[in-house]
């Protein structure tokens, strides 16, 4: 930490902020009594060796004033000062003095880094739930927060986790054992950790496009509790659990199905059919039930099999007269402008069928 402590001998730090005056601080450093006598005794000698002595307890001297500062848990001094001075018995000394400061450095709009990734595995209990990592930064460093959903409105301290980071050339980042603190926000549903470090290099930032965090303990006031439990990974693509969170909240991980045995909630729960409300996250049934009585997904599934937009085409009309007329006009659009795109920019089977899901999610989860 010394090794980067910043020292300047003005009231001040270009590119910095002055955050916290952490007060006065001192240090010496002192050479024998030979030292003073050797040069008086031959001052139109000085020898190299001498000037090395001077330098080095000068460079002791600062030393110890950056360990007094980082004792007092400040990153810079300022009005740094030097003395020299002839102490007891012949000896010289050498003291050094200033100001403990934290600091902070300025971000320039252009230099300023930012990236926000939704977690995309999740737990099924009630533990804190990890959904969302915060990424700032500049050129230089890259701090990192966590954000939790808090089922139990709990004091949640901290949480023990190992972060993976998924960039876009599918290569994986792991950091283990990362300790959030949750210095305030208790006793909210969405609690947000104090900014941390991170391992990311800031060129790698923008190429990220996924996270996930597993939980390995968390801290409260009652005690520190182990998770031991495998996440379960989130099936949706990005662009669908966004959409999904931004209708049903930031926890949300699933869309809601039914087998008639079992409900599945938009938190991810096993619900069993009589309960009308998720043991979990408490969302009720009847409020995230689907609202269309069509079964795209087995639409979906048979276009999926298909290869060209054409084909797509042909089943979508194979279910039309079951589509909620709502729908039906937006739907024909997407397919007529998928044919013609697909002339011109080659196989377009994949962003039609994308756009056919969305239709469909944003009726079912629509408030």
């Amino acid at each position: 930490m010394s090794d980067n402590m910043l020292v300047t001998t003005g009231n001040g730090i270009d590119g910095y902020s002055i955050t916290e005056y952490l007060g006065f601080i001192s240090s010496q450093a002192i050479l024998g009594s030979n030292f003073i006598s050797g040069i008086a005794s031959n001052m139109t000698d000085v020898s190299r060796k001498d000037t090395a002595k001077l330098e080095q307890c000068r460079e002791d001297a600062v030393d110890k004033l950056k360990k007094e500062a980082e004792k007092k848990g400040a990153n810079a001094i300022i009005g740094m000062a030097i003395t020299y001075a002839p102490f007891e018995a012949g000896s010289f000394g050498i003291i050094v003095s200033g100001t403990a400061v934290k600091v902070v450095k300025h971000v320039s709009a252009t230099d300023a880094v930012h990236k926000e990734l939704y977690v995309t595995n999740y737990y099924t209990r009630l533990v804190p739930r990890p959904v969302k990592v915060v990424l700032d930064g500049d050129s230089q460093s890259i701090n990192v927060k966590l954000l939790c959903y808090n089922y139990n409105h709990e004091d949640i301290m901290a949480v023990r986790t190992d972060v993976e980071f998924t960039n876009l050339y599918d290569e994986r980042l792991v950091v283990k054992n990362v300790d959030f603190v949750f210095s305030e926000n208790f006793n909210l549903s969405l609690i947000e950790s104090d900014y941390i470090q991170s391992k990311v290099a800031p060129s790698d930032l923008l190429l990220l496009k996924d996270a996930k965090v597993t939980l390995t303990k968390y801290a409260t006031p009652r005690g520190v509790f182990a998770v031991n439990d495998v996440p379960i990974n989130v099936t949706l693509s990005t662009r669908r659990l966004q959409a999904l969170k931004e209708k049903r909240g930031i926890d949300a991980v699933e869309k809601y199905s039914t087998d008639g045995m079992v409900w599945t909630c938009n938190c991810g729960h096993f619900n069993e059919a009589g309960s009308e409300e998720c043991v979990v996250c408490g969302r009720k049934q009847k409020d995230i039930m689907t609202k269309t009585s069509f079964n795209y997904e087995e639409m979906i599934d048979r276009m999926k099999e298909k290869e060209y937009v054409v084909e797509l085409k042909d089943v979508l009309m194979q279910y039309i007269k079951e589509i909620d007329s709502g729908v039906r006009l937006e739907l024909l659009e997407i397919m007529e402008s998928g044919l013609q795109y697909e002339k011109t920019r080659g196989n377009m089977k994949e962003t039609v069928i994308e756009k056919v899901e969305k239709v469909f999610e944003d009726a079912n989860i629509d408030d």
